[in-house]
This record gives structure tokens, C-alpha cells and sequence, in this order.
């Protein structure tokens, strides 16, 4: 039977790893972690979201969905507020939605496109 998630796949522009780190690392604030040896070779970056993994991976056809997406659980409504005004000034747009009741939550794409959510209880 299935445990739990391990980890969500996303594509980014080969060569795109400093701009993934940048966002991810920085904007975003996940931990980077190393990938298997037997990856090292290939291009991408992984990063970990509390007990689940990200992995981002360089394709040569990367192009951008517009709906599939990780949703990153924030741990307070204040803390996703911050980290709104955080993204808006690394220059990326917040698109917040309020649809699901007892959520705050809101939308961002990655320096490829990728749409990212993130989101809090209130």
C-alpha cells in the first residue's frame, strides 16, 4: 500500500540549475540536497519540503504547463504572507485564490514557467 508522497518531477530549461537554486533555494527557502551519484551526471537540482523531495530536472523541450503543480504547505498564514511579499520582491508574480475554505493560499510560476502554490491553514 502507498505511504505517503516521496517526491514531485518538474522540468526546467537545460542549464537552468543556478536560476532553479536561486528560486527554490532562496526565494522559496528549501533546503538543496544532493542527488544519487548515478544522477550527478544527467542536469537538474533537488531540494527537500519537510519530509517530501522536489526534484527538478533539465529537458531540452522544457515547456511549461499552465494547471499541474506542487503545493507547498506553509506553516502560518503569516509566514505565507511574508513569503508573498518575498516573491513579489524577487520579481515574480502572487496570484492569491481564496476557493477552498479555511486555506489561504496563492500562486507563483518559477523562473521556467512552472506554476507553484503554496498555501497555509488559517
Amino acid at each position: 500500500m502507498i505511504a505517503g508522497l516521496d517526491h514531485a518531477f518538474l522540468t526546467i530549461a537545460e542549464g537552468g540549475e543556478e536560476r532553479a537554486q536561486r528560486f527554490y533555494g532562496e526565494v522559496l527557502g528549501l533546503e538543496e540536497m544532493p542527488r544519487p551519484e548515478g544522477l550527478r551526471e544527467r542536469g537538474g537540482v533537488w531540494f527537500r519540503a519537510g519530509g517530501q523531495e522536489l526534484h527538478l530536472g533539465t529537458d531540452d523541450a522544457h515547456a511549461a504547463v499552465k494547471r499541474p503543480h506542487p503545493g507547498f504547505r506553509v506553516e502560518s498564514v503569516m509566514a505565507l504572507e511574508e513569503l508573498a511579499r518575498r516573491v513579489e520582491g524577487a520579481g515574480f508574480a502572487v496570484e492569491w485564490d481564496e476557493r477552498i475554505e479555511g486555506r489561504k493560499r496563492f500562486y507563483t510560476r518559477d523562473p521556467f514557467g512552472n506554476r507553484v502554490e503554496l498555501l497555509a491553514d488559517v
